[in-house]
C-alpha cells in the first residue's frame, strides 16, 4: 500500500480519478464512433476506410506529441499540461458532438490524439510523488484506474447510443469538463522549479525523446519489451470481435460482455496484485512472470477448441497486467526526475508505433487463416503469434533485468 500524507495523497486520488474519467470518456464514444463515421460517410465501404485512417491519424498524433506534452511537462511542471489537455479533451470532444462532416469529424480524432497524450504527464506525475520502491504500485492504481474506464466508457456509450449517436459525445465532453474543474481546485504541482529541466525541441521530437531511450543498454532494452508488449496486446483491437464471430458464434452482447470481464479482471491485477507480488518478488520477477502467464493464456485462447475454453483462458492471461507497472517503475529508476516527463513521451511513442503497426499485422494474419482456402491452415495463427512475441518479451525483459540488478548492486 502507497503511504503517503494527506496532500500527496490527495493529487494521487485526482491522477486515478482524472485517468478513469479519461479513458471513461474516449470509451464512451467507441460503441457509436463506426455509426456516427457510416452516417456522414453514406456507404459502409466509406465508412470503412475513413475509420481506419481515424485509428491512424490518432495513433500519428500520440506519436509525434507524446514526447513534446512530456517535455513540456519537464519544463513548466506537470499541473498546467495536465489541466490543459484536459480541458482540450473537453473542447475535442464538443467539436465531435457538433461535427456536421467527416472532415471536422477527422479534426477532432487530430486533437484526441494530441490531448490525450496527457497521459505521459499524469504517469511523471507518478514518479515525482512516489519513492522508487513503490513505483510499480502507483503505475498499478493507474493501470487499475485506465481499466476501470474501459469498462464502464463503452456500456455507458451502449445505452447513450440508443437515445442518440450524438449523446455519448456530448457525455464526455461533459466528464473531460468535470476532470478538469476538480483538477483546477484539487491538483497540486508535483515538480519543484530546481528539478524542471529546459525545454529543447532536439528532446521533445519523438525521435530526440527516443535517444533518451538508447541513452542506457537496459533502458533500451526495457523499451524493447513495451514495444513487444504493447505489439502484441493490439491483437485484440485488431481481430477479437472477427475471431470471436468466426470461431465461436459471438454477437456484440457476448463480446461487449466479455471485454467488460477483461477490463474487471485487469483492474484486479494492477489495482490489486501488482504492490503485494513485487514486495514479495521485485520488479524483475514480476515483469517476466506477467509476460510468461500473458504468453501461456494468449496461446491457450488460439487452441481453444470452444467458447467457455477461450474464457477460462482469460485468467491466465490477466496475469499479464503485472508487466506494465513494473516496466515502467524499472525504466523510471534509470533517468534523473527532470526527465521523467520525456521517458513517459518517449514510451508512449514507442506504444503509437506498435499501435501503427501491429494491427495491420495481425488484420493481415488473420485475413489469411480464414475463408474457403486460407494460406494459413489455422484461424488461431495470428493468436499464436502473438503468444510467441510475448514470450520473446519475457525472455528480453529477464535479461534487461539482470543487467539492472547487477548494476544498481554496484
Amino acid at each position: 500500500m502507497i503511504t503517503a500524507p494527506p496532500r500527496r495523497t490527495a493529487a494521487i486520488i485526482f491522477i486515478l480519478v482524472t485517468a478513469l474519467l479519461d479513458v471513461m470518456s474516449m470509451g464512451i464514444v467507441i460503441p457509436v464512433l463506426p455509426q456516427l463515421i457510416e452516417t456522414l460517410a453514406g456507404s459502409n465501404a466509406a465508412a470503412g476506410m475513413w475509420n481506419g485512417l481515424f485509428v491512424a491519424l490518432w495513433a500519428a498524433m500520440q506519436f509525434l506529441c507524446s514526447p513534446v506534452i512530456g517535455s513540456l511537462s519537464d519544463r513548466f511542471g506537470r499541473r498546467p499540461v495536465i489541466l490543459i489537455s484536459v480541458a482540450g479533451l473537453a473542447l475535442d470532444f464538443l467539436l465531435m458532438a457538433l461535427a456536421p462532416d467527416l472532415w471536422w469529424l477527422a479534426l477532432g480524432r487530430l486533437l484526441a490524439g494530441v490531448t490525450s497524450s496527457s497521459f505521459t504527464s499524469a504517469f511523471a506525475y507518478m514518479a515525482d510523488i512516489t519513492p522508487p520502491e513503490q513505483r510499480a504500485r502507483g503505475y498499478g492504481l493507474i493501470g487499475a484506474a485506465f481499466s476501470g474506464g474501459f469498462v464502464a466508457g463503452p456500456l455507458i456509450g451502449g445505452v447513450l447510443g440508443e437515445v442518440s449517436l450524438r449523446a455519448p459525445f456530448w457525455a464526455a465532453a461533459a466528464l473531460s469538463a468535470l476532470a478538469f474543474v476538480y483538477g483546477l481546485f484539487v491538483l497540486p504541482e508535483s515538480l519543484p522549479p530546481e528539478k524542471r529541466m529546459a525545454f529543447s525541441w532536439r528532446r521533445a521530437n519523438p525521435f530526440g525523446a527516443l535517444r533518451l531511450l538508447r541513452s542506457h543498454p537496459e533502458l533500451s532494452s526495457l523499451a524493447g519489451v513495451n514495444f513487444l508488449l504493447y505489439f502484441a496486446h493490439h491483437l485484440f483491437s485488431a481481430v477479437f470481435v472477427l475471431y470471436a464471430g468466426d470461431r465461436y458464434g459471438w454477437g456484440a452482447w457476448q463480446v461487449g460482455t466479455l471485454l467488460a470481464l477483461v477490463g474487471l479482471m485487469d483492474m484486479g491485477v494492477q489495482g490489486l496484485l501488482v504492490g503485494p507480488v513485487v514486495q514479495r518478488l521485485g520488479d524483475r520477477a514480476t515483469m517476466v512472470t506477467g509476460l510468461a502467464f500473458g504468453a501461456v493464456g494468449i496461446l491457450a485462447m488460439g487452441l481453444a477448441p470452444t467458447g467457455w475454453l477461450f474464457v477460462a483462458a482469460m485468467l491466465p492471461n490477466a496475469l499479464w497486467g503485472l508487466a506494465m507497472p513494473t516496466i515502467q517503475s524499472l525504466m523510471t529508476r534509470r533517468v534523473s526526475e527532470s526527465e521523467q516527463g520525456q521517458l513517459q513521451g518517449a514510451n508512449n511513442s514507442v506504444g503509437s508505433i506498435a499501435g501503427i503497426v501491429s494491427p495491420l499485422f495481425f488484420g493481415t494474419i488473420y485475413s489469411l487463416s480464414v475463408g474457403s482456402r486460407p494460406a494459413l491452415p489455422f484461424i488461431g495463427s495470428a493468436f499464436i503469434l502473438a503468444a510467441l512475441v510475448l514470450g520473446g518479451a519475457a525472455l528480453l525483459g529477464w535479461a534487461a533485468g539482470r543487467g539492472l540488478e547487477a548494476e544498481d548492486a554496484h
